[in-house]
């Protein structure tokens, strides 16, 4: 049996944070990444890929400001793509209070962007920090710099997971088994996955279904992020992709990321024009195509990170801001750990026959 100090269980981008933070930490540690499909083709390959500073809780404003100061050093560090945008935030005239304590670098007020109205009632804010990423990518490319020290399996599924006292054992789809003395789940909307539904449940997390819209017609330069701060939803410019991205709110719950009926249906898009078309109705027919994925909520709307066993972590829950949090998820999943290696371990992880 194969042995290491940490295992990830998961290759999405919180799993890949958490690899970097904790080779950062604790050098000598032995850290394998374990994700059934490729790295960063699960939820993250259907991220919009949002920062904003922003937070609800103190908590999550604290994570917010963490996060984009890592994603900051890392864009220039690996290159990232991670493109800076512009952004204004939109709300009604009396949660101005409101506005002001979530919102970490809020502005002046401003005036309607091209092709969109502030509502009767309301007001715009410029809103400073904001960005948006290739979030597969991004995973895949702070792995691509961690391989010399993490062994990353991919198209390898965690079949099981048992724990002697002393250390966990993960047996896996491709015929190993896997010794590691910490091990963080980090599986995205996966939580109801049989290898650690039990572990997982008493922490009350739910799925909902993610929709985000696509919208024809190529962005202009400097075209801005548009924050509906009421409605919980955001109009993005996609440059690279050549349209916008209008995500919403869905309030579809308890689905299952490997259901085969989670696609988008007309009435996913109806309601993404219904709110689209009270800020920008020049853009409500050309809503006609989108994404949809899920992701784990938690009760309080804040990331999870919870020991679950002595030595076995989660870490997720994001509430749909994954790779807004996934710094500041890492951050404290690591510090969570003990990883100081204790004696010999066995060389890297090598696939078998």
């Amino acid at each position: 049996m194969d042995r290491v100090d940490l295992a990830v269980v998961g290759g999405g981008v919180i799993g890949a944070l958490i690899a970097r933070e904790a080779v950062a930490a604790y050098p000598d540690a032995t850290v394998a990444v374990l994700e059934r499909g490729l790295i960063g083709q699960g939820a993250s390959g259907r991220s919009a890929g949002v920062h904003f500073p922003r937070g609800a809780t103190e908590r999550v404003r604290s994570m917010s400001e963490h996060s984009q100061r890592v994603w900051e050093y890392l864009a220039a560090e690996l290159g990232l793509p991670i493109r800076a945008v512009p952004a204004t935030v939109v709300a009604a005239a009396g949660d101005a209070d409101a506005v002001s304590a979530a919102y970490l670098r809020l502005g002046a007020e401003s005036a309607p962007a091209r092709g969109w109205a502030v509502p009767p009632g309301s007001r715009a804010w410029d809103l400073d920090g904001c960005q948006y990423a290739d979030v597969q990518a991004v995973t895949a490319r702070v792995l691509a710099g961690l391989r010399d020290r993490v062994t990353v399996l991919e198209g390898t599924e965690v079949t099981d997971l048992s724990f002697n006292g002393e250390h966990h054992r993960l047996t896996l789809g491709p015929g190993q088994e896997l010794s590691a003395r910490r091990v963080v789940l980090a599986p995205g909307p996966w939580i109801a996955h049989p290898a650690w539904a039990d572990l997982v449940a008493p922490l009350g997390l739910r799925v909902k279904k993610v929709v985000a819209a696509h919208v024809e017609g190529t962005p202009a330069a400097g075209d801005p992020l548009v924050v509906l701060h009421d409605d919980d939803a955001f109009l993005l410019p996609l440059h690279e992709r050549g349209h916008y991205l209008f995500s919403y709110t869905c309030t579809r719950w308890d689905v299952a990321p490997d259901d085969a009926g989670l696609v988008l249906e007309p009435s996913d898009l109806a309601e993404a024009r219904a709110t689209l078309g009270r800020f920008a109705p020049g853009l409500v027919d050309r809503c006609t195509s989108g994404r949809v994925f899920c992701d784990a909520y938690s009760p309080r709307r804040e990331p999870v990170v919870a020991e679950l066993l002595p030595g076995l972590v989660f870490a997720g829950a994001a509430n749909g801001s994954g790779y807004r949090l996934a710094p500041a998820i890492a951050a404290e999943t690591v510090a969570a750990l003990d990883l100081t290696p204790t004696g010999a371990t066995s060389p890297p992880l090598r696939r078998q026959s």
